[in-house]
Protein backbone atom coordinates (compact mmCIF):
# COMPACT_ATOMS: atom_id res chain seq x y z
CA UNK A 1 0.00 0.00 0.00
CA UNK A 2 1.01 3.23 -0.96
CA UNK A 3 0.99 5.99 1.98
CA UNK A 4 2.21 9.05 0.08
CA UNK A 5 -0.38 11.77 -0.78
CA UNK A 6 -3.06 9.31 0.42
CA UNK A 7 -6.15 10.40 3.00
CA UNK A 8 -6.22 8.05 6.16
CA UNK A 9 -8.96 8.39 8.96
CA UNK A 10 -7.28 8.02 12.29
CA UNK A 11 -9.32 7.35 15.38
CA UNK A 12 -8.09 7.62 18.89
CA UNK A 13 -5.56 10.41 17.45
CA UNK A 14 -5.39 11.80 20.62
CA UNK A 15 -4.06 8.66 22.74
CA UNK A 16 -0.25 7.17 23.21
CA UNK A 17 -0.24 5.24 20.09
CA UNK A 18 -2.41 7.24 18.09
CA UNK A 19 -0.32 10.40 18.12
CA UNK A 20 2.75 8.51 17.43
CA UNK A 21 0.90 6.74 14.61
CA UNK A 22 -0.08 10.12 13.82
CA UNK A 23 3.31 11.21 13.01
CA UNK A 24 4.61 8.34 11.17
CA UNK A 25 2.15 8.60 8.71
CA UNK A 26 2.77 11.87 8.05
CA UNK A 27 6.36 10.88 7.80
CA UNK A 28 4.83 8.94 5.34
CA UNK A 29 3.93 11.13 3.35
CA UNK A 30 0.12 10.82 4.43
CA UNK A 31 -2.99 13.25 4.82
CA UNK A 32 -4.68 13.07 7.96
CA UNK A 33 -8.00 13.48 9.33
CA UNK A 34 -7.65 13.23 12.80
CA UNK A 35 -10.40 11.63 15.55
CA UNK A 36 -9.94 11.92 19.64
CA UNK A 37 -12.00 12.72 22.44
CA UNK A 38 -10.87 16.04 23.09
CA UNK A 39 -10.12 19.02 20.52
CA UNK A 40 -7.46 20.93 21.93
CA UNK A 41 -5.15 17.23 21.99
CA UNK A 42 -5.76 16.96 18.31
CA UNK A 43 -5.15 20.90 17.82
CA UNK A 44 -1.71 20.36 19.83
CA UNK A 45 -0.95 17.08 18.18
CA UNK A 46 -1.86 19.19 14.60
CA UNK A 47 1.23 21.72 15.42
CA UNK A 48 3.62 19.35 15.82
CA UNK A 49 2.99 17.79 12.24
CA UNK A 50 4.29 19.04 8.94
CA UNK A 51 1.94 21.95 7.46
CA UNK A 52 -0.78 20.56 5.79
CA UNK A 53 -0.29 16.90 7.12
CA UNK A 54 -4.19 17.69 9.03
CA UNK A 55 -6.61 17.99 7.06
CA UNK A 56 -9.71 18.15 9.34
CA UNK A 57 -10.19 17.12 12.97
CA UNK A 58 -13.28 15.82 14.62
CA UNK A 59 -13.19 15.71 18.62
CA UNK A 60 -16.20 13.95 20.34
CA UNK A 61 -17.03 10.32 21.78
CA UNK A 62 -17.38 8.00 18.59
CA UNK A 63 -19.77 6.09 20.60
CA UNK A 64 -22.34 9.50 19.92
CA UNK A 65 -24.01 9.32 16.26
CA UNK A 66 -23.56 13.13 15.97
CA UNK A 67 -19.73 12.55 16.09
CA UNK A 68 -19.71 9.83 13.71
CA UNK A 69 -21.71 12.12 11.44
CA UNK A 70 -18.70 15.04 11.49
CA UNK A 71 -16.02 12.19 11.08
CA UNK A 72 -17.67 10.43 8.10
CA UNK A 73 -18.03 13.70 6.35
CA UNK A 74 -14.94 15.17 6.77
CA UNK A 75 -13.81 12.09 5.26
CA UNK A 76 -15.97 12.19 2.39
CA UNK A 77 -14.81 15.89 1.78
CA UNK A 78 -10.95 14.94 2.13
CA UNK A 79 -11.67 11.95 -0.16
CA UNK A 80 -9.96 9.51 2.09
CA UNK A 81 -8.95 6.04 1.12
CA UNK A 82 -7.49 4.68 4.59
CA UNK A 83 -10.12 4.01 7.87
CA UNK A 84 -7.68 3.21 10.78
CA UNK A 85 -9.97 2.22 14.21
CA UNK A 86 -7.73 2.82 16.60
CA UNK A 87 -9.89 4.28 19.13
CA UNK A 88 -10.11 1.84 22.26
CA UNK A 89 -10.39 2.25 25.98
CA UNK A 90 -9.68 -0.51 28.86
CA UNK A 91 -10.56 -1.29 32.18
CA UNK A 92 -8.90 -3.27 34.66
CA UNK A 93 -10.02 -5.32 37.46
CA UNK A 94 -12.30 -8.42 38.15
CA UNK A 95 -15.38 -8.57 36.45
CA UNK A 96 -17.69 -9.03 39.52
CA UNK A 97 -16.14 -5.21 40.37
CA UNK A 98 -17.12 -3.38 37.44
CA UNK A 99 -20.25 -1.27 36.60
CA UNK A 100 -22.23 -1.88 34.14
CA UNK A 101 -21.23 1.74 32.82
CA UNK A 102 -18.18 0.00 32.55
CA UNK A 103 -19.28 -2.54 30.30
CA UNK A 104 -20.96 -0.82 28.16
CA UNK A 105 -18.26 1.22 27.78
CA UNK A 106 -15.74 -0.66 26.88
CA UNK A 107 -18.12 -2.36 24.17
CA UNK A 108 -19.69 0.45 22.71
CA UNK A 109 -16.26 1.61 22.55
CA UNK A 110 -13.43 -0.98 21.16
CA UNK A 111 -16.09 -3.04 19.46
CA UNK A 112 -19.82 -1.14 18.37
CA UNK A 113 -17.98 1.89 17.13
CA UNK A 114 -15.55 0.61 14.84
CA UNK A 115 -18.08 -1.63 13.02
CA UNK A 116 -20.32 1.22 12.78
CA UNK A 117 -17.89 3.91 11.48
CA UNK A 118 -16.53 1.63 8.89
CA UNK A 119 -20.29 0.15 7.83
CA UNK A 120 -20.75 4.24 7.05
CA UNK A 121 -17.78 4.90 5.09
CA UNK A 122 -17.42 1.47 3.56
CA UNK A 123 -18.98 2.90 0.69
CA UNK A 124 -16.80 5.67 -0.56
CA UNK A 125 -13.57 3.17 0.23
CA UNK A 126 -15.36 0.65 -2.27
CA UNK A 127 -15.10 3.36 -5.08
CA UNK A 128 -11.49 3.46 -4.92
CA UNK A 129 -9.17 1.47 -6.76
CA UNK A 130 -7.54 0.89 -3.59
CA UNK A 131 -8.37 1.12 -0.18
CA UNK A 132 -8.08 -0.35 3.14
CA UNK A 133 -9.57 -0.61 6.68
CA UNK A 134 -6.92 -1.12 9.55
CA UNK A 135 -8.18 -2.38 13.09
CA UNK A 136 -5.97 -2.19 15.86
CA UNK A 137 -6.99 -5.10 18.43
CA UNK A 138 -5.18 -6.34 21.17
CA UNK A 139 -3.09 -10.22 22.23
CA UNK A 140 -6.02 -10.04 24.51
CA UNK A 141 -8.35 -10.66 21.37
CA UNK A 142 -6.62 -13.85 20.86
CA UNK A 143 -5.67 -14.59 24.64
CA UNK A 144 -8.25 -14.02 27.32
CA UNK A 145 -6.76 -13.11 30.59
CA UNK A 146 -7.99 -12.58 33.75
CA UNK A 147 -8.79 -9.30 35.26
CA UNK A 148 -9.22 -8.19 31.31
CA UNK A 149 -12.61 -10.07 31.02
CA UNK A 150 -14.55 -7.19 29.22
CA UNK A 151 -12.03 -6.08 27.45
CA UNK A 152 -10.78 -9.43 25.84
CA UNK A 153 -14.32 -10.04 25.47
CA UNK A 154 -14.34 -6.35 23.11
CA UNK A 155 -10.80 -7.34 21.38
CA UNK A 156 -11.69 -11.15 20.39
CA UNK A 157 -15.27 -9.79 18.36
CA UNK A 158 -13.17 -6.98 16.88
CA UNK A 159 -10.49 -10.16 15.33
CA UNK A 160 -13.92 -11.77 14.83
CA UNK A 161 -15.30 -8.87 12.96
CA UNK A 162 -12.02 -8.23 10.87
CA UNK A 163 -11.79 -11.63 10.09
CA UNK A 164 -15.05 -11.74 8.95
CA UNK A 165 -14.72 -8.24 6.80
CA UNK A 166 -11.70 -9.24 4.74
CA UNK A 167 -12.97 -12.70 3.65
CA UNK A 168 -16.07 -10.26 2.60
CA UNK A 169 -13.91 -7.83 0.57
CA UNK A 170 -11.34 -10.85 -0.68
CA UNK A 171 -12.81 -9.72 -4.40
CA UNK A 172 -12.89 -5.93 -4.23
CA UNK A 173 -10.38 -3.13 -3.49
CA UNK A 174 -10.46 -2.56 -0.06
CA UNK A 175 -8.25 -4.78 2.04
CA UNK A 176 -8.66 -5.29 6.01
CA UNK A 177 -5.50 -4.96 8.46
CA UNK A 178 -5.41 -6.69 11.65
CA UNK A 179 -2.97 -5.48 13.95
CA UNK A 180 -2.71 -6.64 17.80
CA UNK A 181 -0.06 -5.20 20.16
CA UNK A 182 0.51 -6.35 23.14
CA UNK A 183 1.02 -4.27 26.46
CA UNK A 184 1.92 -0.87 25.55
CA UNK A 185 3.39 1.99 27.71
CA UNK A 186 0.64 4.59 27.85
CA UNK A 187 -1.64 6.61 29.91
CA UNK A 188 -4.68 4.00 29.14
CA UNK A 189 -2.94 1.54 31.55
CA UNK A 190 -2.73 2.97 35.35
CA UNK A 191 -0.05 2.58 37.72
CA UNK A 192 -1.32 -0.60 39.15
CA UNK A 193 -0.85 -2.54 35.49
CA UNK A 194 2.65 -1.09 35.02
CA UNK A 195 3.07 -3.27 38.00
CA UNK A 196 1.72 -5.83 37.25
CA UNK A 197 3.30 -6.69 33.81
CA UNK A 198 7.00 -5.45 36.01
CA UNK A 199 5.86 -8.27 39.02
CA UNK A 200 5.07 -10.75 35.87
CA UNK A 201 7.92 -9.94 33.51
CA UNK A 202 5.30 -8.69 31.06
CA UNK A 203 7.22 -6.63 28.48
CA UNK A 204 5.18 -3.28 27.52
CA UNK A 205 6.23 -1.76 24.21
CA UNK A 206 6.91 2.11 23.65
CA UNK A 207 3.88 3.75 21.50
CA UNK A 208 6.01 4.38 18.60
CA UNK A 209 6.89 0.43 18.21
CA UNK A 210 3.64 -0.08 18.06
CA UNK A 211 2.78 2.88 15.53
CA UNK A 212 6.00 1.54 13.32
CA UNK A 213 4.59 -1.69 13.10
CA UNK A 214 1.50 -1.10 11.76
CA UNK A 215 2.65 1.34 9.37
CA UNK A 216 4.77 -1.30 7.97
CA UNK A 217 1.68 -3.83 8.22
CA UNK A 218 -0.32 -1.14 6.19
CA UNK A 219 2.41 -1.10 3.43
CA UNK A 220 2.64 -4.98 3.37
CA UNK A 221 -0.60 -5.02 3.28
CA UNK A 222 -0.78 -8.02 5.93
CA UNK A 223 -4.19 -9.03 7.68
CA UNK A 224 -2.97 -10.57 10.41
CA UNK A 225 0.51 -8.57 12.55
CA UNK A 226 0.89 -9.97 16.16
CA UNK A 227 3.40 -7.77 18.08
CA UNK A 228 5.84 -9.16 20.25
CA UNK A 229 7.25 -12.60 21.87
CA UNK A 230 6.18 -15.04 23.16
CA UNK A 231 2.72 -13.02 23.53
CA UNK A 232 2.05 -14.19 19.60
CA UNK A 233 3.42 -17.88 20.31
CA UNK A 234 0.71 -17.99 23.58
CA UNK A 235 -2.15 -16.42 21.13
CA UNK A 236 -0.95 -18.96 18.78
CA UNK A 237 -0.60 -21.86 21.45
CA UNK A 238 -4.15 -20.36 22.88
CA UNK A 239 -5.67 -21.61 19.81
CA UNK A 240 -4.40 -24.86 19.21
CA UNK A 241 -3.94 -25.91 22.72
CA UNK A 242 -6.08 -24.16 25.44
CA UNK A 243 -5.48 -26.18 28.27
CA UNK A 244 -1.70 -25.22 28.19
CA UNK A 245 -2.19 -21.26 28.61
CA UNK A 246 -5.07 -22.16 31.19
CA UNK A 247 -2.23 -23.98 33.54
CA UNK A 248 0.32 -20.81 32.98
CA UNK A 249 -2.10 -18.08 33.46
CA UNK A 250 -3.55 -20.03 36.28
CA UNK A 251 0.23 -19.75 38.18
CA UNK A 252 -0.28 -15.93 37.87
CA UNK A 253 -3.40 -15.70 38.74
CA UNK A 254 -2.85 -15.18 42.42
CA UNK A 255 -0.49 -12.33 41.79
CA UNK A 256 -3.30 -10.53 39.16
CA UNK A 257 -5.93 -10.63 41.75
CA UNK A 258 -4.16 -8.90 44.15
CA UNK A 259 -3.11 -6.20 41.69
CA UNK A 260 -6.83 -6.12 40.46
CA UNK A 261 -8.03 -5.77 44.08
CA UNK A 262 -5.50 -3.16 45.34
CA UNK A 263 -6.70 -0.57 42.15
CA UNK A 264 -10.45 -1.45 43.27
CA UNK A 265 -9.68 0.15 46.78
Amino acid sequence: MRLENVTCVLTGAAGGIGSALAKALADAGARLVLSGRRGDTLDALAAELAPGAVLASCAGDLTDVSVQDALCHAAQRSEATILINLCGCNAFGLLQEQSPEDVHRLIATNLTAPIQLTQRLLPQLLRQPEAMIVNVGSTFGALGYPGYTVYSASKFGLRGFSEALARELADGPVDVVYVSPRATRTAMNPAAVSALNAELGNTEDEPEKVADAIVDAMRRRARRTGIGWPEKFFSRLNQIVPVVVDKALSRQLPVIKRFALKRSQ
